[in-house]
């Protein structure tokens, strides 16, 4: 983020406490008013296909005791994300919550990270400014590309040119917390495919599927950090390129594809930053475990509510998901990426990942 950005965001954020300030002076009860974060309140936006939050609000609200505490917290860490941009430096998640042990008044420390992570998601909303340019990170999620993209990436020792094959070794470029810190220069890749598990990301760059098939492979190390799910849907809006995503075949990849393509209940608010309703799923799709007979397990009761779960879930009321999900159900199994591996380690990629790709017109 350039220092101009930083600026901008520490004044959104230096504002947000004048409003508190504004308040008192009005002689209000200082409050905040943020959507509220459950799924009651989650709504599908068919014309832009992705989740959005609806009309109900929660206030927190100086008129209480809980309320007030949590207006505290939110004065102490506005404080401290100021602080820490015009010192251009970041912290993680976690940071965050240790670091208020030691703020001078308890009652401004958090009990646990999870009310910490709320209060960030709460200041995003609020200030319209992400938690990336915030500085704040998660954890490193390891997530990598791998694939013949040239870019340009700003860090602290300043700015590197990185190619995705050629410049990185078998693990691939890791992507940074904040992709909008990169460039894209050039590309000579056709495709995404973002792939759920290491194993079968693996397999695909041992069998050198990004060279022979000019693929932008993306590591989604499961459900995908926002870094992985907003470098996807840069590399699709910016280079044209289509996205494609290979899970297991279980309602639970489902939901990832689900996280890439529409968005999340916990992240909708950045849904049109992070979303990309354009991305096409490959499977492996319950039909495949019929036409490769590929091994299985049975589906668990927690499967068949979830594969239930998903048929009332707007993001899957299409002819395509209700065929394979009614099948899914009728089957009473799932089956895993790799075991496309029972017909041999280059069935994935000289045969199922190319029939596949064809089927869906990609190729």
């Amino acid at each position: 983020m350039s220092a101009d950005n930083d600026q901008q965001a520490r004044e959104q954020l230096i504002d947000l406490a004048a409003q508190f300030y504004d308040q008192f002076e009005l002689g209000e009860i200082p409050h905040m008013s943020v959507p509220t974060r459950t799924k009651n309140n989650i709504e599908y936006d068919e014309e832009k296909a992705v989740w959005v939050y609806g009309d109900r609000e929660s206030t927190r609200s100086a008129n209480s005791v809980r309320g007030a505490r949590k207006l505290l917290k939110a004065v102490y860490t506005i404080e401290f994300l100021a602080d820490q941009l015009e010192a251009d430096r970041s912290s993680t998640l976690r940071e965050l919550y240790y670091l208020s042990e030691s703020w001078d008044n308890e009652e401004a420390q958090f009990s646990d990270q999870d009310e910490s992570n709320g209060l960030i998601e709460d200041l995003e909303i609020v200030s319209g400014v992400t938690r990336e340019d915030f500085h704040m990170r998660p954890e490193e999620s390891g997530a990598t590309l791998m694939g013949p993209l040239h870019l340009r990436e700003q860090t602290r020792r300043g700015e590197r040119e990185i190619h995705c094959q050629k410049d990185v070794g078998e693990g691939g470029y890791q992507i940074p917390n904040n992709p909008d810190t990169i460039d894209f220069l050039d590309c000579d890749a056709d495709f995404i495919l973002a792939v759920e598990t290491g194993g079968m990301r693996d397999r695909l760059v041992e069998n050198g599927f990004d060279d022979e098939y000019n693929a932008l492979i993306v590591h989604l190390k499961g459900q995908p950090a926002r870094a992985t799910r907003r470098i996807t849907k840069r590399l699709h809006d910016e280079l044209d390129l289509p996205v494609t995503v290979f899970t297991d075949g279980d309602p639970w990849s489902y939901r990832i594809y689900g996280s890439v393509a529409y968005g999340s209940i916990k992240s909708a608010h950045l849904s049109e930053y992070l979303a990309t309703p354009e991305a096409q799923f490959i499977g492996i799709q319950p039909a495949d475990i019929v036409e490769y007979d590929l091994p299985t397990d049975p589906l668990s009761d927690s499967d068949i509510n979830a594969l239930e779960s998903e048929l009332e879930d707007p993001r899957f009321q299409t002819d395509y998901w209700e065929e394979q999900i009614e099948l899914q159900l009728d089957l009473g199994k799932k089956s895993e990426q790799q075991a496309l591996a029972s017909h041999g380690l280059d069935f994935v990629t000289e045969t199922y990942l190319p029939e596949r790709l064809t089927e869906m017109g990609v190729f």
